[in-house]
This record gives C-alpha cells, sequence and structure tokens, in this order.
C-alpha cells in the first residue's frame, strides 16, 4: 500500500474523531472551522488513492471458516471490523467503500445538528404556561398563531375557577390576550383575585368559544400569604444551561433529554415517604449539633450523638415541585453557529425549545421563572450598561416576549432582575450580564451588578433579614472563584472587589444559599466568615440540565489559597450547669471550600426542599439528580429567625366560607 494511503487514513480517522466530539461532547464554535477544512481534505486524499480492481486479490479473505474452527472466524472476522472502526488503510475496494460511507454519514449529521435549529422554525408552536405566582395572582403567558396570512392580531381570553376536592366553581372571565404578528403571537397577563394558598385552573377561549388547546385545564397553586408565620414546607427545582437533541442523536432535533428526565423524576412515581426518625442527613434533638448553625450536613458524613433523644418515626410526604428557577442559557444562539444579530432568529431559538415535546410535559404543569445568560444573547456578553450595544435589543427583546415579562416585577422599570418569596422564604434573581463592566478595567472599579442593582440587593437584604428564614440569592455564574480556565474572567472571580464587599454584608445575614449555574458541573461551596458571629454562605451551583459536560477534564479547585482565621468562644460549663470559663480558640479554614464536586452527566439538575415548620430549626434538603438518578444528598441547617406577627385576615377565614364568597361572584383576594 502506497503513503497515500496512508494519510487518507490518517486524515479519516481525525474527521471522525473530530465529528464525535462535536456531536457528542463538545459542541464548540470551533468546530466550524476544523470540520470543512478536515472533510475537504478527506475527501481529496480518498479520490486520489489508488482505487483497487474490484476483482482483484483480496490481502483480507472473505470468511470462509467452518463453523467449527471458532478462534479462525474470530480472527478472520475481526479484520475488517477493526479497518472499519479504526478507518484502517485497505486495498479492499469495499472497505474503501464502507469507510467513506461512514464518513459522509458523519457529515449528514454534523449537517442535521448545525443547520436543524435554522431550518426548523417552529412557527406553528402554539404553547400556554405559568410564570411568576403570588398569593393573590398568577401570571400567564399565552402564544396561539392564527395561520391565515392576511390576519395580524388575535384575542385570546382567559377562563378561570377553583379547582378542589370540595368545591368547582363556575367558569369566570380572566384577562384577555392580545396577540398579534408583531409580537410573535405572544402575550402574558395577570390573573388577580385569587385565594392564597388554593388550587385554580384556567383554559383558553375566543370569544365564548373553547379553543382545543390546551385539550385539558391548566391548574396551579397560589403561593401561600408571606404574612403568616407557621413556616413553609414546599420544594423547588433549578438548573441551566439547555439544548436541543445534544448529545446528538439523527432525527431527534427536537428532543430535550433533561426535561424528560425531570417530568420521569417529579410525576411517573408516587411521592417518596422518607421517615422523621434519625438519619444520616437529620440532626438529632438534643445532641451538640443541633445548636449548630448555617452548617452543612453531607450523608457520608452523618452527625450522631450518643446522648441523643431519639424521635419516634413519623412518615412525611416530600412536597410536591412549586416552581423551577431556570439560572440562564435557556437557548444557544451562538452554538454550534451564531446565526447573526437576527430578531427573528433569536425568537425562533424560543419557539424551538418551546415545541419540544420533553419541555412541553413540565413548563404545562410547572411554574417556571427565568433569568437569562451569555449564551441567551452571545458568548460571554458583557452589557457595560449599555442597552445599544449589540445583540442585546434583539436577544432582549425575545427573551422578554417569552420568558422575561412573565417573570416577577422589578423594583426598577425595564429591569430583569427581581425578587419575591413564598411564604417566610425569600429569593432574589440577579441580572448578571447586562450591567457587567469589562474583566479588563480596573479591579477595583469593575462592577458585576451595577449601582442600581447592588443597591437594591442591599435593600433586599435588609428588608429580609429579620422577616424571613432561607434567603436565597440566585446568579446566573459561579459566585465563587475556585473555577478555573474561562470563569476566572466569565463569573464572579473577576470582580473580586464588588464580591468580596457583597460577601462581607452576607455573612452578616443568617441563611443565605447562593444558586449558580453556567459551569455545567455541580459544586457545592462553603464560605467561611473570620468570627463565630458571621455566617457561613453555602453556593450551590447545577448544570447542565441537558447539555454537554467535558470527560477528563476537572475544572474546580477543592478550595482557596486564602484562608481566614475563624475565632469562637469555647464554654466549659460543670456539672451544676455553672459556667466555668470561655476561651476563645482560633482555627485557620479556607475562605472558598469545596463541599461536593460532581463534573459527570449531561442532564443535572438540583431539588431543593425547604422546610421551615419547626422555627427553631430550619433546614433545606439538597438532592441533586444526575441522569435521571439521585447522585447525592445534602442538608443545610438553618438558624432560627424570629419572624413577625401575622396581620393576614384569611388565616382564620374558612374554606368553606370563601367558596361560598366565589360563589357570589365576590373577590376575595381584595378582602384578605
Amino acid at each position: 500500500m502506497s503513503l497515500l494511503h496512508y494519510l487518507t487514513a490518517l486524515v479519516s480517522t481525525a474527521w471522525r474523531v473530530a465529528v464525535l466530539v462535536f456531536l457528542r461532547i463538545l459542541p464548540s464554535t470551533y468546530c466550524k472551522k476544523i470540520l470543512p477544512p478536515l472533510w475537504l481534505l478527506y475527501v481529496a486524499a480518498w479520490y486520489l488513492t489508488p482505487v483497487p480492481p474490484r476483482n482483484g486479490k483480496r490481502t483480507v479473505p472473505l470468511v470462509r471458516a467452518p463453523l467449527l474452527h471458532t478462534n479462525a472466524f474470530v480472527v478472520q472476522l475481526s479484520a475488517p471490523l477493526t479497518t472499519l472502526a479504526l478507518s484502517l488503510p485497505s486495498p479492499s475496494f469495499a472497505l474503501r467503500t464502507a469507510n467513506f460511507a461512514i464518513n459522509l454519514l458523519l457529515l449528514l449529521g454534523a449537517a442535521e445538528f448545525t443547520f436543524f435549529p435554522f431550518y426548523d422554525a417552529a412557527t406553528s408552536v402554539t404553547f400556554t404556561r405559568l410564570g411568576a405566582i403570588y398569593p393573590d395572582a398568577v401570571n400567564i403567558v399565552v402564544r396561539y398563531p392564527i395561520p391565515l396570512h392576511n390576519t395580524t392580531q388575535n384575542e385570546i381570553l382567559v377562563s378561570w375557577r377553583q379547582a378542589s376536592p370540595t368545591f368547582e366553581g363556575q367558569w369566570q372571565d380572566g384577562p384577555t390576550l392580545h396577540l398579534t404578528s408583531q409580537s410573535d403571537w405572544v402575550d402574558t397577563a395577570r390573573l388577580g383575585g385569587l385565594w392564597p394558598s388554593t388550587t385554580y385552573e384556567y383554559r383558553l377561549q375566543n370569544g365564548s368559544h373553547v379553543l382545543p388547546y390546551p385539550a385539558e385545564p391548566i391548574r396551579f397553586k397560589t403561593f401561600p400569604d408571606p404574612r403568616l408565620t407557621t413556616g413553609s414546607h414546599f420544594r423547588f427545582l433549578v438548573s441551566s444551561c439547555t439544548a436541543p437533541n445534544f448529545p446528538y442523536l439523527p432525527f431527534q432535533g427536537r428532543r430535550i433529554k433533561g426535561f424528560d428526565l425531570l417530568a420521569e423524576y417529579l410525576w411517573s412515581t408516587s411521592p417518596v415517604v422518607v421517615p422523621s426518625a434519625p438519619s444520616p442527613t437529620t440532626v438529632l434533638v438534643d445532641s451538640p449539633a443541633a445548636e449548630e448553625i448555617s452548617t452543612v450536613t453531607d450523608v457520608a458524613a452523618p452527625k450522631t450523638t450518643l446522648s441523643a433523644q431519639v424521635i419516634p418515626a413519623v412518615a412525611k410526604l416530600t412536597p410536591p415541585a412549586e416552581f423551577m428557577l431556570f439560572l440562564g442559557d435557556f437557548i444557544y444562539a451562538d452554538v454550534p453557529l451564531y446565526f447573526g444579530d437576527d430578531q427573528g432568529m433569536y425568537r425562533q431559538f424560543y419557539r424551538r425549545n418551546y415545541q419540544s415535546p420533553s419541555f412541553r410535559k413540565v413548563y404545562e404543569r410547572l411554574p417556571i421563572f427565568y433569568t437569562y445568560d451569555d449564551h441567551d444573547i452571545k458568548n460571554n456578553y458583557v452589557g457595560l450598561a449599555n442597552d445599544s450595544l449589540p445583540p442585546f435589543q434583539n436577544a432582549s427583546n425575545a427573551y422578554r416576549l417569552y420568558n422575561a415579562d412573565a417573570n416577577y416585577a422589578s423594583a426598577h422599570a425595564d429591569a430583569h432582575y427581581y425578587d419575591f418569596r413564598y411564604g417566610d422564604v425569600a429569593f432574589f434573581v440577579m441580572d448578571t450580564r447586562r450591567y457587567r463592566s469589562e474583566p479588563s478595567e480596573d479591579p477595583s472599579v469593575r462592577t458585576m451588578l451595577g449601582d442600581k442593582q447592588l443597591a437594591a440587593l442591599y435593600d433586599w437584604l435588609g428588608k429580609v433579614n429579620g422577616t424571613t428564614t432561607f434567603k436565597f440569592i440566585v446568579s446566573s455564574v459561579p459566585f465563587t472563584s475556585l473555577w478555573q480556565m474561562d470563569a476566572q474572567v466569565d463569573s464572579w472571580a473577576a470582580y473580586a472587589h464588588e464580591k468580596a464587599a457583597l460577601l462581607s454584608v452576607l455573612h452578616t445575614v443568617p441563611n443565605v444559599v447562593v444558586l449558580s449555574g453556567d459551569r455545567h458541573e455541580f459544586a457545592a461551596i462553603e464560605f467561611n466568615g473570620e468570627t463565630e458571629r458571621e455566617h457561613r454562605v453555602l453556593e450551590v451551583s447545577t448544570s447542565p440540565m441537558s447539555m454537554f459536560w467535558i470527560p477528563l477534564v476537572r475544572t474546580l479547585r477543592m478550595r482557596s489559597e486564602e484562608s481566614v482565621v475563624r475565632r469562637m468562644n469555647m464554654t466549659t460549663v460543670g456539672v451544676d450547669g455553672e459556667v466555668i470559663s470561655v476561651e476563645e480558640v482560633a482555627e485557620e479554614v479556607p475562605k472558598e471550600r469545596v463541599v461536593k464536586y460532581i463534573p459527570e452527566g449531561n442532564y443535572k439538575f438540583s431539588s431543593l426542599e425547604v422546610d421551615t415548620r419547626d422555627l427553631q430549626r430550619p433546614v433545606v434538603h439538597l438532592e441533586v439528580v444526575i441522569h435521571g438518578q439521585v447522585a447525592y444528598k445534602h442538608t443545610i441547617h438553618g438558624e432560627p429567625v424570629q419572624l413577625q406577627t401575622s396581620t393576614a385576615l384569611g388565616t382564620f377565614v374558612p374554606q368553606t366560607f370563601k367558596d361560598v364568597l366565589d360563589k357570589l361572584g365576590l373577590s376575595s383576594g381584595r378582602w384578605f
């Protein structure tokens, strides 16, 4: 065989490796620069390689060994298979043609994955979903296009009623949505006048005619009254980063497998029954560990004590999920190919996701609140607080129509950051893209949030410090500085001064948990203060929902080089309970420390079960699900917070009386 045979085999192997990496491991935009030249080089080499005669003598004989000669059969069979699998040079015309066919199929697969988002316009997709949930209202999004060419607008009426085992009210007229072709047939309306902690359902009408979609009314439950001091028990989901059909499979362009797994996790099985007896993730009553505040307990490291009083085993049901927080990169407008600063293409990417049968399983049953990140605009986007910088206007327009308009209202007009509450638990969702400055600027003046957003965050912290139990702060990019590579310029690591100032404030607030995504890995990070009076802060970073991760690559350091001297008072108590001595001890601990790191997995999401019914021992149970299986459990023990007394009259009104008011057509939400 000639040198050209080996060159062809070498280029063929490089082509296969590059395509498999592109389709199954990392859909990098660099591949658009690598794959076309590789394919052209391979075709040229294949064409110039001498073709053996069809009836010429084969160097690899056909398999004609008797069946009894097993070893000979395997040897003769393995040679052609090895040649095909490894793209080895062969003078065989059949093997040469088969190798070319394999490479051609890989080319077609790469082309389908790259250009399917462009050709799959999804203009006919119809959907409705729930956005922000309030104690007395809900935001509803509808897309309902009219296929007629000359029609430019459509009006949809939302009709609703209470849905409960004891009472099913009459359908009432709600808001009207005004859908136009200019707004891509999408509109968001607010349905108000509802009761807290009550289940409702809605349907869509065109005048008095009930529309065929949705086939069944969409159900939802309003949030509890935040003025109540009875505590909360609920569950929510968190993740980020999703792209259809990755890792790639042929003819699966509309599938988002991560949402298939999420729907199966939430609704395919009955509620999980767990014991309240001592378990590896539970701190026991009367144990010294029970007095520890803002600490984290790993299932692999249970806290136990011989003097602990055992709690009787009483079964409890895991509460249903109330909502999901999606932390950015909902679309990948620039991966694997950026189609330009075009408003229509940005809208098309959103339509493509909402038409996915996988995603429809989730958004028709679970309210979703969003923030955005760079790939919703363009890779590593820096806004500079200048909305005129392309492509922000077109990207923001699509994000607002499909996702942001249904979020909670911001403290400032036309802003994408917002806050909300579920009972005695508070959330602040940051915008980490629009206002950030360049990482190359003077470190002392760099900002991630901008002055107005940072002031809103500090104001929120002041309001919720003594009025809520847990405080969740949502950041699309990691708050920790332990992630390396591009995270050093694209996450909070590049904004060290602002981060340090914010962290110093967070250490004064009990029960702060930061939720982040972006890195396509899971990690739980602990931030330590210098004294026992400074509360620890935990970050839970979860992604991707349905996208790539890179095997064999580890981008997270286990601890920071910076350390703090944590000073604590050790009190010695005598038998009679009298304090004998108080001694200050010092312990050097890392400023940031990894509690758990799981890089593996294309499909990751976290479930957080918040339980503050015992105000003296509030907890958050974290469950990390990877590829549909629970991969990690964690319990966060919170510090007790004395909440204010409720002034909600609705607390004392029985449900039967509320039903009577609804029958009379009176709006109960305006009374209580």
